[in-house]
């Protein structure tokens, strides 16, 4: 079929494809019946909340689904080749010079124990392309090409080494080392800072204008889109329930699902909320300093990096202290340190009256339950053994703050406010979504009634109207209990619709702090301004 508007001929056809799941899942299908087409030369932008089967829909065109999966019914077509028909060893032919994906989680793609260079090349190796020497000179092309910095020197480098950003290049490499037609790109943004994430949707549209591909990109960021896109695709539980062109589903959306996303954006707030006069000191923060040492090889040069550059603000009961700045600023390890899961250089933290930098660890830990953090990984920081009800329920029960019986009550209480189904207590994590598990770390930190709650990217992973959802639920919790919160985000919006302050941080220092509408609106520094500037979809809003 050729789009009668463009004169374009689709490179992938989807047509009636059913993915059935397993049995104890929510419903009976990843993906029901849907039909779609991806044009030559355009980015078609696949949007939806967790679980709506955005992931199962390129996993499928890969031909990557789990064994747990079933193709049920449908067609896709490759310019004319039928990939459901085609044994694997056809299919391994097609991965990455025919089609190619970029995965969410570059750290967990990558292998840990092989360097940049090795990984690119082993994408060469696999398909026999060139000879040695032409292979080597291929990495460092590729590795220039997609920006990164000095190519011959960080081939020989590890991932650990390398930032987010950094390794979502190193990723793009692989995935246009053979420059196939098909790009898949699964939320390849969604844990990079704005600058980092501008940088690579600009990196990905300048290659695919030059290579002339075609594009699939999932995401759950409607600023993404507005940013990129040429067409798009709306999904909900399995359901194409929208598409069309992008200003069109974003400007005028049909469907009410579609307008309850675009309703649920968090946008910048125009005005500041009003703030009690005398208000109490929840956490006092003096001078906080924190540099890490490394030394490269056996007798190498010590390095220092200075992740927090004598800090201080003073965070007051019932309001929100919002951190924002690039991967590399400093924020987490601030959190951190926050937290005492590392230990500060210097300075003083002031909780309850007493600086709990200098408490030993037994002296912490009766405080420890009235300071918590919800973490920024939902996959690292929940145990795969437990239940979802025992990583609820057990710090509680274990500082005998609750009994079982109540604590289960309290817990599925918990999962219904954060719009987890009671019924999930009894699952395990690897049964639920990034978004999911990451609503589960919410409802255990909010388990122990904190006072101080340190929040380390707690909403990043979750889709718009859930985002919307949590936000509100914390910002309900803050102002019922009087709880203060410390909100570390790279994401501007959110950062300016719950903070009462925000401190922007760059290579450990704060470089400036105030109240949203003087950060955003009015920013003074050169990196605030350069931060405010490279919001996805600010250019196209």
């Amino acid at each position: 079929m050729t789009d009668q508007t463009t004169g374009a001929k689709p490179v992938l056809s989807v047509r009636n494809l059913s993915v059935a799941l397993p049995g104890k899942h929510d419903r009976a299908y990843a993906v029901r019946d849907i039909s779609f087409d991806l044009m030559a030369g355009e980015i078609l932008c696949i949007i939806g909340e967790s679980g709506s089967g955005k992931s199962v829909t390129a996993n499928t065109v890969m031909g990557l689904l789990p064994d747990v999966m079933t193709i049920e019914s449908g067609q896709i077509d490759f310019k004319g080749r039928a990939l459901l028909e085609l044994p694997e060893s056809e299919l391994r032919k097609l991965r990455g010079r025919a089609v190619s994906i970029i995965f969410q989680d570059p750290l967990s793609a990558l292998n840990p124990l092989m360097t940049i260079g090795d990984q690119v090349r082993e994408v060469l190796d696999a398909h026999a392309v060139g000879t040695r020497e032409s292979r080597s000179g291929k990495v460092v092309e590729m590795l220039t090409e997609v920006g990164l910095p000095d190519p011959l020197l960080i081939q020989h480098q590890y991932p650990f080494r390398l930032s987010g950003g950094q390794r979502q290049r190193v990723m793009i490499a692989m995935a246009l080392a053979l420059d196939p037609d098909i790009l898949i790109a699964d939320e390849p943004t969604t844990a990079l800072d704005v600058t980092t994430q501008a940088q690579i949707l600009d990196l990905i549209a300048r290659i695919q204008q030059r290579k002339g591909m075609s594009v699939m990109l999932i995401t759950h960021d409607f600023g993404v889109v507005a940013e990129i896109a040429d067409r798009v695709i709306v999904m909900e539980k399995g359901h194409l329930v929208e598409q069309g062109l992008a200003r069109q589903v974003l400007d005028a959306p049909n469907h009410p699902y579609t307008k309850k996303l675009i309703a649920a954006v968090p946008r910048m707030r125009e005005q500041d909320r009003k703030r009690a006069e005398n208000r109490p000191v929840a956490l006092e923060v003096s001078h906080l300093n924190k540099t890490y040492r490394t030394r490269s090889g056996f007798l190498g040069r010590m390095r220092e990096v200075k992740a927090v550059d004598d800090i201080s603000f003073t965070l007051h009961k019932g309001e929100t202290i919002g951190i924002v700045g690039e991967s590399g600023s400093g924020k987490s390890s601030m959190g951190k340190v926050l937290m005492k899961l590392i230990s500060a250089d210097s300075g003083e933290i002031r909780f309850r009256g007493e600086n709990t930098l200098a408490l030993s660890e037994d002296d912490f830990r009766p405080l420890r339950a009235r300071i918590q953090m919800i973490f920024q990984d939902p996959y690292a920081s929940l145990n795969p053994r437990f239940t979802i009800g025992q990583a609820l329920t057990v710090g509680p029960t274990a500082h005998s703050l609750l009994t079982r019986d109540d604590a289960r009550k309290k817990a599925e209480g918990l999962l219904d406010l954060v719009g987890l189904d009671p019924s999930a207590f009894d699952r395990y994590p690897h049964e639920f979504s990034g978004g999911q598990r990451q609503r589960v770390g919410i409802a255990r930190a909010l388990m122990f009634d904190p006072e101080v709650i340190v929040a380390d990217e707690a909403v990043s992973a979750l889709d718009v109207s859930i985002q919307a959802q949590v936000l509100e639920l914390l910002d309900k919790i803050r102002h019922e209990r009087k709880l203060a919160m410390v909100f570390i985000t790279h994401d501007l919006r959110v950062a300016s619709q719950i903070s009462d302050e925000i401190i922007v941080m760059h290579r450990g220092k704060m470089v400036e702090s105030g109240p949203p509408s003087q950060i955003f609106q009015h920013p003074k520094h050169p990196y605030t301004r350069s931060l405010v500037a490279s919001i996805p979809g600010s250019a196209a809003a």
